[in-house]
């Protein structure tokens, strides 16, 4: 017997266990010290409440509890980290919420979330978070980008948005208002003032991981220029991704393929045939039991928001969106 082999197995099962039981411990003081840092604010907030009418009390109130804190516990209490433990309570006074707020977020995307005044972005933000699994770093960028205000499901009335959301936060569901977005950042790609659709597609692929967190983490790369052939005529594709579901650590997703057309210039009316071939040649030829039917995504350097309507790309199942370099 190779004892060399068994004692590697062996160190390999055991440092497993204990970097399981590391992320279970962080996980368990993250909820604690966010549940802490709640009830902090909650009780800072309920005793001020009593001092409504005399404003410069409570600021000496809050003053003199932060010195106090910050001497026996550290720079954690310091005033300002007080305010968001204040502000935190204030923006979700529901203990239930919180509870499962804090076992998956970190107190320093809380930090990022509290700012945002707008229920339904905040919530957009902390679900699509919790879905992609987004660092601190990535969660700034995306607000600071306005994810939100370039998804399609900004767009819509109130109510949709509620239970689209709701869908998500219940039961994992993603619509496609919550995938698609307008327009696109890609000055990653770093093109020139003059560039052709091939340097712009060669561009993407050279910075596909850059552009494929631009989409959303749940699109994978099938394909460049996929050639589809009809009545012994080629045409291309020029990208083809696939929304899939990820078995291992992600929930469901909208399971279609993706043809992505990259065009120069503004949306022309031509365009929606041409996507509509492509789409109906995958759901024929490409598109496996199960799937949902494909989606088109034509990306263009502007487009008139009227012609769009009239020509009702939604029931095709193509979407239009801009993209800036």
């Amino acid at each position: 017997m190779d004892h060399s082999v068994q004692n590697n197995s062996l160190f390999t099962s055991i440092r497993q266990l204990i970097e399981e039981s590391k992320q279970q411990v962080a996980v368990a003081v993250n909820a604690t010290m966010g549940m802490l840092y709640w009830k902090i604010g909650t009780a800072i907030n309920k005793e001020l409440k009593k001092f409504e009418g005399e404003k410069n009390y409570g600021k000496q109130i809050v003053a003199t509890l932060w010195r106090q804190l910050q001497s026996e516990y550290g720079t954690s209490f310091s005033e300002k980290n007080l305010r968001r433990m204040m502000q935190f309570a204030d923006v979700f006074p529901d203990e239930k919420i919180v509870v499962s707020l804090i076992r998956q977020l970190s107190w320093t995307h809380i930090i990022v979330i509290i700012p945002i005044e707008n229920p339904l972005k905040r919530e957009f933000y902390i679900e699509m978070c919790k879905l992609e699994k987004w660092s601190v770093r990535t969660f700034r960028e995306r607000i600071q980008s306005m994810l939100y205000e370039r998804t399609a499901i900004s767009k819509k009335p109130e109510k949709t948005i509620e239970y689209d959301l709701e869908l998500l936060k219940s039961q994992q569901q993603l619509s496609q208002d919550l995938v698609f977005r307008d327009p696109y950042i890609l000055d990653f790609l770093g093109l020139n003032d003059m560039y052709s659709e091939k340097d712009l597609e060669t561009s993407i692929i050279v910075e596909l991981q850059r552009f494929i967190i631009e989409l959303g983490s749940d699109f994978a790369f099938m394909s460049r220029q996929k050639r589809i052939t009809i009545d012994n005529r080629d045409y291309y594709i020029d990208l083809l991704f696939y929304h899939y579901i990820d078995l291992l650590f992600y929930h469901r997703r909208l399971k279609c393929l993706v043809a992505i057309d990259l065009k120069l210039g503004e949306f022309e009316a031509g365009f929606k045939g041409q996507m509509e071939l492509y789409l109906r040649y995958l759901q024929k030829n490409e598109q496996i039991e199960g799937e949902n039917n494909p989606i088109g995504l034509i990306l263009c350097t502007g487009k008139n928001e009227e012609h769009i309507e009239l020509m009702q790309l939604e029931q095709a199942n193509i979407k239009v969106a801009e993209y800036l370099t």
